[in-house]
């Protein structure tokens, strides 16, 4: 069974409803990211960072995965597929993906603020004074900007491993996660969906300029129809 490595980003959860990290204007739904996702503003000022993530998961609650995550998750009939995801929503999963890694974090988790592998399951509210098994607070289990991207080592293997990539809702601008198509060998079938692609076709390199919710879905039966000749 061919090996299908895709790579997401906020695009792909955009027309889910959810605001893509970062706006235009450098704010993220009226603040600046640095004061809600960074250790620096974490230690400023922890009770808005830990508002600001309560209200992502309020809003993931209430959202739900597009044609894009469904059709996604439908390749595992032929295919063996893993997601490496830069969102932290759960909207793969949610779909049915099976194999999913968050190299950003995830929202639905919390770890703590002494041991970054004591990691909880947690859907509501996190407040000040919720603390871990060590009687230290919990914090949002995100990879805020200046952190490591402990997962990143793992995702570069699996790519390195696939047959063909697909690369959605994410420009490949921002590293480290960009630095993963280099580990992607010559010769693989790269499908690139973005309606305004920052990228030109090469051999190997397919652009398809739509939406994630119609381009990924195209795609899909595409390849399953290949397996079904």
């Amino acid at each position: 069974m061919k090996r299908i490595v895709v790579l997401t980003g906020a695009g792909i959860s955009a027309e889910s409803g959810l605001k893509t990290f970062r706006d235009a204007d450098g704010l993220w739904e009226g603040h600046d990211v640095m004061a809600v996702a960074s250790p620096q503003g974490w230690a400023k000022n922890p009770g808005l960072v830990l508002e600001f993530y309560n209200q992502r998961r309020r809003q993931l609650k209430n959202a739900w995965p597009n044609a894009a995550h469904l059709a996604l998750a439908k390749l595992e009939e032929k295919f063996h597929v893993n997601i490496v995801t830069q969102n932290v929503d759960n909207l793969h999963e949610k779909a049915g993906s099976s194999k999913v890694l968050h190299l950003h974090g995830e929202l639905f988790k919390v770890r703590s603020t002494v041991d970054e592998n004591y990691i909880l399951d947690w859907e509501e509210d996190l407040c000040e004074g919720d603390f871990c098994k060590y009687n230290s607070q919990l914090r949002p289990h995100i990879v805020w900007f200046g952190e490591a991207v402990p997962m990143l080592e793992k995702a570069a293997s699996l790519v390195e491993k696939a047959h063909i990539l697909i690369i959605v809702g994410t420009s490949m601008q921002v590293y480290p996660a960009a630095g993963l198509v280099d580990f992607v060998s010559p010769e693989t079938p790269i499908y690139f969906v973005d309606p305004k692609p920052a990228v030109s076709p090469t051999k190997n390199l397919k652009v398809i300029a739509k939406k994630a919710s119609v381009g990924v879905p195209d795609l899909v039966e595409k390849l399953i129809g290949q397996v079904n000749l």
